[in-house]
């Protein structure tokens, strides 16, 4: 049997699990792309943020970060500190959790599509079964005697079903798991900057300088 019989011979259900099966793969291979981008290593581009932000202030720091083009998690949480430093380091702060939200977004974005997948699918390929062995039990209504084909269609059915079923689920939830570590590794770089971002902005003190004491020695004249 090749495999547009076996397909034939699933019934109308496989091809629902075919076209999920092409969504889940589309959106696995899109989202490695995009984590693939996200996830290049920024570390470089930070220590000279930081050194920028000690020895001339934000501004040199963010016209350093216009300099490199970095649009990776960290930089942009970066970015988004140094813009608001001039302002306090509370709005600093406020400034870099609102952009740590918008990164999360876009770091998790697909993920709970894969796991809805991975959820779905078996389910499918279950009602591919239920309905491949009513097909098969209709078979002994219709005929007394019923032949080996007769039988063997209804069993295949929920058998591919089954099995079209499982492999969706599979592929979804290992992508899942997969792209879930990679969102987290770059999002802990993102969790770093943020921490340590108000410590660059916090210049330390000079000691005032010391000078030597006066004496005067001028003779007082009593009165």
């Amino acid at each position: 049997m090749n495999l547009l019989n076996l397909l034939t011979a699933a019934g109308p259900l496989l091809w629902v699990l075919v076209a999920l099966s092409v969504y889940v793969v589309y959106l696995a291979v899109l989202r490695f792309q995009v984590l693939g981008r996200l996830g290049a290593s920024a570390e470089a581009t930070i220590q000279r943020v930081r050194a920028n932000t000690a020895e001339s202030g934000p501004q040199a720091a963010l016209a350093e970060l216009d300099r490199s083009g970095a649009r990776m998690p960290a930089a942009v949480v970066a970015r988004a500190g140094l813009s608001r430093a001039d302002r306090g380091p509370e709005a600093a702060q406020a400034a870099m959790n609102a952009a740590v939200l918008a990164e999360d977004a876009r770091l998790y974005a697909g993920l709970s599509a894969l796991g809805t997948a991975a959820q779905v699918g078996p389910l499918l390929g279950l009602l591919g079964t239920v309905i491949g062995m009513v097909r098969s039990f209709l078979v002994f209504s219709q005929t007394t005697s019923p032949t080996t084909e007769q039988l063997a269609t209804g069993i295949s059915e929920a058998l591919i079903n089954t099995a079209g079923g499982l492999i969706v689920a599979v592929v979804a939830y290992v992508a899942r798991n997969m792209l879930r570590t990679r969102a987290d590794r770059i999002a802990t770089s993102m969790e770093r900057v943020r921490e340590e971002l108000p410590s660059w902005l916090v210049r330390p003190q000079r000691p005032a300088p010391t000078t030597p004491l006066e004496f005067d020695f001028a003779p007082r004249v009593r009165p």
